[in-house]
């Protein structure tokens, strides 16, 4: 019997998540999964590219595993087309891949505003931050840089100002909008970011945009700014967001709006072969430019293309925003109702803010500036739905934060892992089933795999399963028979609790 071709065009975070998906709902080998990747590098985490850039891991660190021997890896090879009428993709070196399904997870790209010096190709030492290679250049510019522009007040560019800064390169964080990360917060807390970057000596202006960039014989110079000041500087970093990359889709006569646009089963409506995941997706819930989605409906795709119904990456509630930025600490996340009630701690001399939302019982958005403890255990029982007390104050009280972090009184249907969809009962399951190190968990349930911004909660739940672990006298078989009781009497508990 033939084998049905897929191919997957794009090598990314959600391409290489969706042939392993492939891989492992198909012991039988049923499909022939072909992965097309333009860089000339192993697939990677791209979302720890500031923390490169930073200086706070390697580049090992970014390293996915390995697509599985199964899949026909196309490493360096660009598609340049999608035949449909022959049914093939072709490949920029001369290749043409036959298909049955055909998957475009080719992401996004780094936008580059109209700006004139910018059109029709960038000055030297001028860059976005997108790919390893563009990390490698940044930082090699950062070794003799004395002065750095950052353009744009997302999260990106903060993170990478301060990454930037700890290189020891002078930075100005240049923002249209008239506060920072205005996507994700009010003035107020924004503000205390802004202050907190001043303390680490970025010089932040808001309600300013570049009109010009300058160069001398093709080497960056300076920026004109939108008040008319000229602002000398030897590296400029764009991060002025992300477009889909849509150009295979639109050349194949596909619908394309912002994205490709894919129905809830992901694949076109003009053509059932033809799927589209991550962030070149426009399905008719929308996009969120953020990895965790993008794993969920290679989950899912890869559930529909093999048939099975095998476990999908649950959903891990709204996204959560947190800044990956060395002495700036940012959590957010949720949404406010408009009748929710809101309690804020403002303290701007301390560089803190804290605001929580609340409707009915439970918190429905947290905001935490500068308090990064606070921040983690506000995001844990916005995850676990705890219930909240009369009075919301209490929650922002560190003596009740440290409480409600104990490992023993999280619910184990308790997001742990947002990127994956992996739970507390979903760490419990691997330690049981042998993980007893934060290594081995994620090779296992793959948490800590995404942003890492999960790393601690899961290393807190390792260190307390090891440490439930009983005495020499007792056989570590039954230590975790007994945990495994007591595991099933909380569940039991909060399943009559809930009732």
């Amino acid at each position: 019997m033939s084998r049905e071709r897929v191919v997957v065009v794009g090598a990314g975070m959600v391409g290489h998540r969706l042939v392993d998906e492939l891989v492992r709902r198909d012991p039988a080998g049923l499909f022939d999964v072909h992965l097309v990747g333009a860089e000339d590098y192993a697939p990677y985490n791209r979302i720890l590219l500031s923390d490169v850039l930073a200086g706070r891991c390697d580049l090992a660190a970014l390293a996915l595993p390995e697509p599985d021997d199964l899949v026909c890896f196309h490493r360096g090879t660009a598609a340049v087309a999608v035949d449909r009428e022959a049914g093939e993709v072709v490949l920029d070196d001369g290749q043409r891949l036959a298909f049955d399904h055909v998957v475009l997870a080719t992401g996004a790209e780094a936008f580059v505003p109209p700006i004139p010096g910018l059109v029709g190709g960038m000055p030297r030492h001028a860059h976005v931050l997108r790919t390893l290679d563009d990390c490698r250049d940044i930082a090699a510019r950062a070794l003799n840089a004395s002065h750095a522009v950052v353009l744009g007040g997302g999260v990106l560019g903060l993170e990478a100002a301060c990454g930037l800064v700890r290189r020891g390169v002078r930075v100005s964080l240049l923002h249209i909008a008239d506060h920072l990360a205005e996507t994700q917060l009010d003035a107020a807390p924004a503000q205390v970011l802004q202050e907190s970057l001043g303390d680490l000596g970025i010089d932040v202006r808001t309600a300013t945009a570049i009109t010009e960039v300058l160069d001398a014989d093709g080497e960056l110079s300076a920026v004109r700014l939108s008040d008319g000041m000229e602002l000398p500087t030897d590296l400029l970093l764009l991060s002025c967001g992300m477009r889909p990359r849509v150009d295979l889709a639109r050349a194949a006569g596909l619908p394309v709006e912002r994205g490709v646009v894919v129905g809830s089963d992901l694949a076109s409506p003009a053509d059932p072969r033809v799927h589209a995941v991550g962030d070149c997706a426009q399905p008719p819930e929308g996009g969120t430019g953020l990895v965790g989605p993008g794993w969920a409906q290679a989950a899912r795709l890869a559930a529909t293309l093999t048939g099975t119904i095998g476990p999908t990456a649950a959903a891990g509630g709204a996204p959560a925003v947190r800044l990956k930025a060395a002495g700036v600490d940012l959590v957010t996340v949720g949404s406010p109702g408009e009748h929710d009630r809101v309690v804020t701690v403002s303290d701007p001399v301390g560089r803190r803010h804290v605001q929580v939302s609340v409707g009915g019982d439970r918190l429905t958005a947290v905001t935490c500036v500068g308090a990064p403890d606070l921040g983690a255990s506000l995001a844990v029982a916005y995850d676990r739905g705890t219930p909240v007390p009369g009075d919301p104050l209490a929650m922002l009280l560190p003596e009740r934060a440290e409480e409600d972090g104990s490992p023993a009184l999280m619910p184990g249907a308790t997001p742990v892992c947002r990127c994956n969809g992996v739970s507390k009962k979903d760490v419990v399951a691997a330690w049981e089933g042998g993980a007893a190190t934060v290594q081995e968990v994620a090779a296992a349930t793959r948490a800590t795999t995404g942003c890492g911004g999960c790393r601690s909660v899961v290393c807190g739940l390792v260190d307390w399963l090891n440490a439930s672990d009983p005495p020499i006298s007792q056989s570590p078989q039954d230590g975790r028979e007994a945990h495994v009781a007591a595991t099933q009497h909380d569940a039991a508990r909060d399943e009559i609790s809930a009732s």
